[in-house]
């Protein structure tokens, strides 16, 4: 019987709560952080270079404006959050912009939409008599009676245009006279730079504008209160097109299909790869030889007009641009009210990977252009748009402290404790640091501000520290040299990076050993989840995995939470379990080294029926005729031949039998097919499969899945938010395919 240690306090994970940093050190806070942001956004904007992700930059400047819009006196003109994009390069000539490019505000989560919609209604109360009476007009015209609760009238009476949001670069061109004659960068949102020659190479950019009929421009349905205002507006329209000025606004980018292929050429020819599709748009944009912007055959999308042509709402302005010669998003549609504006939002963060070009959210425009100029500008961003993000894959935050959780083999390993921040929609407030080589690798102290990330991986993780935000008041990471739950002596593992307890009856040890036999990977023993085995364990009814065998109606019902019916279900889900299938039954035993691939292998090779014969099998297997094997090296066959000579874990066997427990050889189907000898790596969430589902399509047709994207892998099995192996794979060339894919040739 184990009984839980009483003179050691559990592992438990920090409470954390939100401390008041004295002014003083919020004041350095902001200033490091300033000087962060700045150096990543010179590296974007002026170098073609990045050193961290987008999601990790945006996750600085939301710290950043929260802490100014707490001490507004630190608030200076030099601030990232107070200007719109870096210095212009001085290779090209310097553009001026008519009208300022303006960047955008942020929104991740219904709420802040709602916050935003709220403000936009407070600031039009003084315009809403006006405001109504102008909407009694134009429904006039329209046959359409006036909303009721016209104060909404920022949006939930006239509706809003949405549009996805291009992981580009923004451009803004200029025609005269119908003629291409400038394109510039966004550049500090007031000067940019002229990159004319550049954008004549991009194919979807017309350098003549077609002219419309009269005919099409009536159908962008202009409504002034007459027949001859309508045509009034149509003749101008004309006329500024034929010999006006006329700006478009808009977004570069470089289609995921043109990325890949690329970048296999560059591969294959020695070249270095691009990093991803945006900086592709973007470098390419920003190269003196016209001919390397061809190369890499961008496209551009319209999505705004800085010239005015008397037009009602945004809506028609893309009707227009479109009748002018330019690529819109299809895609792009206008919603009645923030419900449905939220439902177009989550349906595409969803789809995104459908698309042949990368987004990162919608942005939400107030469909009526009249209401532009009274919502008006804050700081250098316009009240009537903003930019509904999906949920970051990468976000910062800072390392409060770090726990040590132990395993079922006994080894420790080191968990972050995080202030806790949203990624991927979900608020995450630890991450596995894996070992004490991974801590030295990235250089990590506690108090040191991360980059965390969760994508396609679901358990987060910490991939790089920002060393720059620190103030001296961090603290280095080591080792424990006594377990935190029993006490025991904690010993490093020679040759390896691992710490572990002495203590083999360590009570943690033992519950990570019992709830790895019941997991879903393994047994798959229904109601048998970490709690239950606890108060097993605690009530002394169970020690190893035999014991569960041996448990009966009478020793549960006494225990708390277990009734009749709820006992009996227990026990008829643990004699269904009694007949196990060989490598399910490899995997449980959690014999160290031995994961789900090796143990697949072994009971592919071995048809292996009782466990008499698995017993006398293993025993007598030299540890040279083991290794031999293929995916068994050394390391898994040295452990393998220790575990069967432990006459402890024979006894154990031997029980299991005793209670009932068989084995029964391996039914898993190999056919030879179109994985046949293939590697794949499986990143993000699946529709229709699960992953050991997938895992397991993958095996019957000849392949096999790891874990580990690298140059020796055939493919990568993507699904929804796949994340950085999915980039990788990208980087590297390798085949990326899908689950309809690997559904297909399953069934043909």
């Amino acid at each position: 019987m184990i009984v839980p240690p009483t003179n050691v306090v559990p592992v438990h994970h920090a409470i954390l709560c939100s401390l008041i940093m004295p002014k003083q050190e919020t004041k350095k806070r902001i200033e490091k952080l300033k000087a962060e942001i700045n150096h990543h956004r010179y590296l974007y904007h002026v170098l073609d270079k990045e050193e961290i992700s987008d999601a990790a930059l945006d996750s600085l400047k939301d710290e950043l404006f929260k802490l100014e819009q707490k001490y507004p006196e630190f608030i200076t003109p030099d601030s990232p959050t107070q200007r719109v994009g870096g210095k212009p390069l001085t290779k090209f000539k310097k553009a001026e912009h008519r009208v300022p490019m303006l960047s955008l505000a942020d929104a991740f989560f219904e709420k802040d939409m709602s916050d935003w919609e709220e403000r936009a209604n407070k600031r039009l109360k003084e315009y809403t008599p006006s405001l109504i009476k102008e909407e009694e007009k134009r429904r006039r015209v329209l046959n359409s009676p006036i909303s009721k609760g016209s104060t909404a009238i920022a949006g939930r009476g006239l509706g809003y245009f949405c549009e996805l949001k291009l992981d580009g670069l923004a451009l803004s061109l200029r025609y005269q006279n119908g003629l291409f004659v400038r394109g510039a960068t966004r550049g500090n949102g007031k000067i940019g730079e002229d990159v004319t020659n550049n954008l004549k190479t991009i194919e979807n950019i017309p350098l003549r504008l077609r002219l419309p009929k009269e005919k099409e421009l009536e159908k962008i349905k202009i409504h002034p209160s007459s027949e001859y205002r309508q045509k009034e507006n149509i003749k101008n329209i004309i006329n500024i097109i034929k010999s006006g000025v006329i700006e478009v606004r808009g977004e570069a980018i470089m289609a995921k299909k043109n990325f890949s292929l690329l970048n296999k050429k560059y591969k294959k020819i020695g070249k270095a790869v691009l990093a991803n599709p945006r900086n592709g748009a973007a470098g390419s944009i920003r190269q003196l030889d016209p001919k390397i912007c061809k190369e890499r055959q961008l496209d551009f999308y319209v999505y705004g007009l800085a010239t005015d042509f008397g037009l009602e709402t945004h809506e028609q302005e893309i009707a227009l641009m479109r009748l002018l010669g330019f690529s819109a998003l299809k895609e792009n549609k206008l919603c009645s009210n923030l419900d449905a504006v939220n439902a177009f939002h989550h349906h595409w963060e969803e789809r995104k990977e459908k698309l042949p070009m990368l987004i990162d959210g919608v942005v939400v425009k107030v469909n009526n252009l009249s209401l532009w100029d009274k919502l008006g500008i804050v700081g250098k961003g316009p009240r009537y748009m903003i930019a509904y993000k999906f949920a970051a894959e990468q976000a910062t935050t800072k390392v409060v402290a770090v726990d040590w959780q132990i395993g079922r083999t006994g080894t420790l390993t080191p968990v972050a404790v995080l202030e806790p921040v949203s990624v991927g929609g979900v608020t995450i407030s630890h991450a596995t640091l894996h070992n004490m080589d991974e801590i030295k690798r990235l250089k990590l102290r506690i108090g040191d501000t991360v980059i965390i990330e969760r994508a396609g991986d679901v358990i987060p993780k910490v991939v790089q520290v920002l060393p720059k935000l620190r103030d001296g008041k961090e603290k280095l990471i080591l080792a424990p040299k006594k377990c935190p739950m029993c006490g025991s002596s904690v010993n490093k593992v020679p040759g390896e990076v691992a710490y572990k307890c002495i203590n083999k009856e360590c009570y943690a040890v033992t519950l990570r050993r019992l709830s790895h036999w019941t997991a879903k990977g393994a047994i798959d023993i229904e109601g048998l989840g970490p709690k239950i085995i606890e108060q097993l364990v605690k009530a002394g009814l169970v020690n190893d995995i035999a014991d569960f065998y041996t448990l009966s109606i009478g020793d549960l019902k006494p225990l708390e939470r277990f009734a009749d019916k709820s006992a009996e279900n227990l026990i008829t889900s643990i004699a269904e379990k009694k007949t196990i299938d060989l490598e399910r039954f490899l995997i449980g035993l959690g014999i160290h080294h031995v994961g789900e691939e090796s143990a697949i292998m072994l009971a592919r090779k071995f048809k292996i029926s009782n466990l008499n014969e698995l017993i006398s099998y293993f025993k007598n297997l030299k540890i040279e005729k083991l290794q031999n094997l293929p995916d068994i090296g050394p390391i898994v066959s040295q452990s393998l031949h220790d575990w069967f000579h432990d006459e402890k874990n024979i006894n154990l066997l031997k029980r299991l039998e005793k209670s009932g427990v068989k084995i029964r050889v391996s039914n898993l189907k190999i056919k030879k097919g179109k994985l046949s000898g293939k590697t794949v790596v499986l990143t993000g969430s699946l529709n229709s499969l699960t992953r050991t589902e997938a895992k397991a399509k993958i095996r019957e047709l000849g392949g096999k899945a790891v874990s580990t994207v690298s140059k020796n892998i055939d493919m990568v099995l993507a699904g929804a938010n796949p994340g950085s192996k999915y980039t990788k794979a990208k980087e590297l060339g390798i085949k990326i395919i899908n689950e309809e894919y690997l559904i297909k040739i399953t069934e043909t």
